[in-house]
């Protein structure tokens, strides 16, 4: 969620898939691994990580289901958490092999799509919400006006990541409905809408640090750790919360039933359970994570950063989204497929 895909990382590869004594290969969104994480693990495993990078839910549990893949673990959002258990594509864990899995945080331990915790554990969470450069565009940020709606100052300088749930549900939201909505009323409104703004988008594309860092793009609706690595790369820019709703997430790692590096890949999931390591994977990617204790160990900037921070009177909008009955993804596809002619 959050996710920007990066053109090299070290120690990230997506050539072939070695499955051998050592290797360890981890499915996972764009510029979403600190490299820094996969040093440590090797130097103290002897394990070498590949990471291959994916840009949606949709196009790994896509790769996954069509098999030959080679990847031990992925990493999938919360809502997409119970598809993939009931495809049989990720196995229950044995937490006899996961002695830090009691640093999950008491928030993060019992979650409604992985009751228990039997088939994932934390990778990092956050938001989706809209950032904005503020010298050019100085109205309301906390909306999705912002994309629905585009101000002049900001037509034909806005991105819209292309993540299919996130986007349709903030304009279901902002139509007056609830994600995974099945009301043909309001998933009118709600395609009307985006249809409606998309001659307005610069894009539909995933580049937002890099594009609104340097000023490509004056705004992007943008995952909030993104967003704040534009921040400290262009202080101009802000992230807003819409009031009409905005989409929570957290991203969770799941060991696939076809692993071949099953030993390797239950010592790196105890090893990001550490504190200290989990801090390190929120330092690179910027969002927080699920481990008590990793709070000592955060970058200081992040301990009060208003994009990982949710202000107070923010709050109360952001909505888990939950996974979709066959009838609402039904609904949801059919905007996208239309979005994207």
């Amino acid at each position: 969620m959050k996710r920007l895909i990066s053109a090299t990382a070290l120690l990230m590869a997506t050539s072939a898939i070695a499955q051998a004594e050592g290797q360890l290969n981890l499915y996972n969104w764009g510029n979403y691994t600190s490299p820094e994480l996969l040093e440590k693990f090797k130097a103290e495993t002897g394990i070498t990580v590949t990471v291959t990078d994916y840009d949606s839910n949709d196009t790994a549990l896509a790769k996954v289901e069509a098999g030959g893949h080679g990847f031990d673990l992925v990493v999938p959002s919360a809502n997409y958490v119970p598809i993939w258990v009931e495809k049989g594509l990720i196995v229950e864990l044995d937490a006899s092999k996961l002695p830090n899995k009691a640093n999950i945080a008491p928030e993060w331990a019992d979650v409604s799509w992985d009751p228990g915790r039997t088939h994932t554990v934390p990778w990092q969470w956050g938001s989706t919400g809209v950032a904005v450069d503020t010298t050019i565009y100085t109205g309301d940020i906390n909306t999705s006006a912002v994309f629905l709606e585009v101000p002049a100052e900001l037509k034909g300088k806005i991105n819209v990541v292309p993540e299919m749930n996130d986007i349709v549900a903030m304009a279901t939201m902002y139509a007056g409905g609830e994600p995974c909505s099945e009301d043909p009323e309001v998933l009118k409104k709600a395609r009307d809408l985006l249809v409606a703004a998309k001659p307005d988008w610069i894009s539909m594309d995933y580049g937002a640090t890099e594009r609104l860092s340097n000023g490509d793009w004056a705004a992007s609706v943008n995952w909030n750790g993104s967003s704040m690595r534009v921040r400290v790369a262009n202080p101009k820019v802000a992230y807003g919360y819409p009031k009409e709703g905005y989409p929570l997430f957290m991203d969770s790692v799941a060991l696939l039933a076809d692993a071949q590096n099953v030993e390797e890949a239950y010592k790196f999931l105890d090893f990001i359970m550490v504190p200290e390591n989990a801090a390190m994977i929120s330092a690179f990617a910027r969002y927080a994570n699920g481990i008590s204790g990793s709070e000592a160990f955060m970058p200081e900037d992040m301990k009060t950063a208003p994009e990982v921070v949710i202000p107070e009177e923010h709050k109360a909008a952001g909505v888990f989204l939950p996974t979709c009955t066959g009838k609402a993804q039904e609904y949801i596809t059919a905007i996208w497929t239309e979005l994207q002619k």
